[in-house]
């Protein structure tokens, strides 16, 4: 049995990596999925490979700091296919990479609103229409760097990704009894464009995979996999995690 079948769900950053990878996954698994990222030609892409393998989606091209973006596509998800049952807030930026008295003001800015206020202008519309439904689950896509290990020249993106987890933690508590499940997925070092930025040399990439209990980095498949633990049934009594899959990088030290 289909294990999101009838559900229908929102995933964000769904044009490239990660959010690619679950967007097809959920509709694998029979969730109707609203795809949600700013290049309009890659999410035409996505919803035609859905469409061709059995499943259903729509694609809406828009920026998650916006917050009509965000209502829109809790509108959407509402009003053509009659309400919402999961989020995944997984769009994000790493944002300025370096000394940190060297970060601008407006590149801090810009990576807080991308990464952790559009998380809140998500969940400030994607709640209600779960309350309406009687359940759901959010997930919010945070990251190991700022959590269990620290990272030079990206207090940005640590920052903002570690903001996740206190956002999770207070939602998760304050709609817990209206019996809507938040939590954050921390990924480990993935093979995606955004990696690139950390991974851009073969002696860049094999450094990375060092960092790593297992040695290597993930495929999005294996992150969405995840993604669909949180968004089914199966974590039912999961709720305010900070769920770790990161290829044991947080605890490796060889």
């Amino acid at each position: 049995m289909k294990r999101l079948n009838g559900k229908i769900a929102i995933v964000t950053g769904a044009s490239s990596g990660i959010g690619r990878a679950t967007a097809k996954l959920f509709a694998q698994e029979g969730a109707i999925v609203v795809a949600a990222a700013r290049r309009q030609p890659a999410l035409d892409a996505l919803v035609a490979e859905i469409t061709k393998s059995g499943g259903r989606a729509i694609a809406i091209a828009g920026d998650i700091q916006d917050e009509a973006c965000a209502k829109a596509l809790v509108d959407i998800a509402s009003e053509e296919f009659g309400g919402l049952d999961i989020a995944f807030n997984n769009a994000g930026t790493n944002g300025p990479m370096g000394p940190t008295p060297d970060v601008s003001l407006s590149s801090w800015n810009e990576t807080i609103s991308t990464n952790l206020t559009s998380a809140y202008l998500g969940a400030k519309y994607q709640l209600p229409a779960m309350l309406k439904r009687g359940s759901g689950s959010l997930i919010f896509t945070s990251t190991f760097v700022g959590y269990t290990v620290g990272m030079p020249g990206v207090a940005a993106y640590a920052a903002s990704k570690a903001g996740l987890i206190g956002l999770t933690q207070s939602l998760a508590t304050e709609f817990g009894p209206r019996n809507i499940r938040v939590n954050a997925l921390l990924p480990g070092g993935t093979d995606t464009p955004m990696a690139e930025a950390w991974i851009s040399t073969p002696e860049a990439r094999s450094f990375v995979e060092g960092m790593h209990a297992l040695k290597r980095i993930a495929r999005p498949e294996e992150i969405a996999q995840s993604a669909l633990y949180l968004a089914s049934d199966a974590s039912s009594f999961t709720t305010g995690a900070a769920m770790l899959v990161d290829g044991g990088v947080s605890i490796n030290r060889t």
